[in-house]
């Protein structure tokens, strides 16, 4: 485990001083070291204005961190960051952290309104897989990705070996390596259920990983209180199930859904439902056939910005699913029970709680519960 050094932010023109949710009182007896705590005489030399400081705890480097079942040292706080997926890309923006980030890549849909601005002084290399090239050219001092495919042993872009050789710390989503793998799918499957605890420990990392500690804490906290208050809502909720339609290349291909133990099915769970489609695998390609006899309560079309395919978007889905004579019959067709998400909200990702808010409020419109 890293050690902490626990200082104290002088107050002066030009330094913000954090209010954390590591005030002393709060934290373990065995955490707290007399000799890393400023006395009251110290606090008298460092000057009044410092009496009006939180304490902020501080990395002490070379930090190592364990990541997917190897240590990475960090000797320094990195400056020059390069973000392999959307996920890992909005996780450092919410952690404000564009300053230290020279580029991004693989962008299935459009970064939240709220990090335009920031985003916008990031190079974005690509919206789909970048050439191993194309992110050399940044000069990176840390790479992080999102999924395997992006970093990893059979990658489409590099292996953590192209850059540890070189000196350059890498750092994989933990959601990526809890899945199991074969040849036979690149995107693995689960045997348990995702949940937002693989997430938090992302956000946990990067935090240490840039000495941002404080913001990271901060960032859990508001997502914790915002599951919480979707599980109170549906807490009575039952007998709902969903199925979550993320793209085919065409009407006649098979279907791209969220699997039953990926993000999907974690949304379906916390929306106090399940997922209408069972398999471990994270991206099942199922036929129409077999869409039809889950006969789904709720159809989540999603929306994926990327633009490379026309069942892209949610509104080409809805459009054959209310005009394909077979698929317009399904209940949920029927109905009108089709709900519109984020398709970033279906991979293991901040926004995948973001999706579980948006489809929520339109159950409520639906009166479901």
């Amino acid at each position: 485990m890293e050690r902490l050094v626990h200082t104290l932010m002088l107050c002066t023109s030009g330094v913000r001083c954090s209010k954390l949710p590591f005030e002393r009182d709060n934290l373990p007896a065995d955490t707290v070291k007399p000799a890393t705590w400023a006395s009251s005489g110290e606090l008298d030399r460092l000057g009044s204005r410092a009496g009006r400081c939180n304490f902020r705890m501080l990395m002490e480097y070379p930090l190592v961190i364990d990541n997917c079942g190897q240590s990475v040292t960090f000797e320094e706080a990195p400056q020059n960051a390069v973000a392999l997926g959307q996920n890992s890309a909005e996780i450092m923006l919410l952690l404000g952290l564009e300053d230290k980030m020279s580029a991004t890549a693989f962008w299935p849909n459009s970064v939240l309104p709220e990090l335009a601005e920031a985003n916008e002084k990031i190079e974005v290399l690509t919206v789909e897989f970048p050439t191993l090239e194309a992110v050399f050219s940044t000069q990176p001092d840390f790479v992080a990705a999102m999924l395997t495919t992006l970093l990893g042993p059979d990658s489409k872009v590099a292996k953590r070996s192209d850059f540890e050789e070189l000196g350059i710390p890498t750092y994989l989503s933990p959601s990526a390596c809890s899945t199991t793998l074969d040849a036979n799918d690149a995107y693995g499957s689960r045997v348990e259920l995702w949940s937002m605890d693989l997430l938090y420990k992302e956000i946990e990392d990067l935090s240490r990983i840039f000495d941002v500690a404080d913001r990271g804490q901060a960032l859990i906290q508001d997502f914790k209180s915002r599951e919480a208050a979707l599980r109170e809502q549906f807490a009575e909720t039952e007998g709902l199930t969903f199925l979550f339609w993320f793209s085919s290349p065409s009407p006649a291909d098979d279907a791209y859904l969220g699997g039953g133990n990926g993000p999907s099915g974690y949304i379906a769970d916390i929306l106090g439902g399940s997922n209408a489609i069972v398999t471990k695998a994270d991206w099942p390609a199922v036929g129409w056939e077999s869409i039809i006899a889950a006969d789904p309560t709720v159809f989540v079309a999603a929306q994926v910005d990327r633009n490379r395919w026309d069942l892209d978007t949610a509104e080409n889905k809805i459009d054959f699913l209310t005009a394909a004579a077979a698929v317009s019959q399904m209940d949920a067709v029927r109905n009108g029970r089709i709900v519109v998400m984020n398709g970033a909200a279906m991979n293991p990702s901040i926004r995948t709680l973001y999706g579980a808010e948006q489809v929520a409020d339109q159950l409520k419109a639906l009166d479901l519960p």
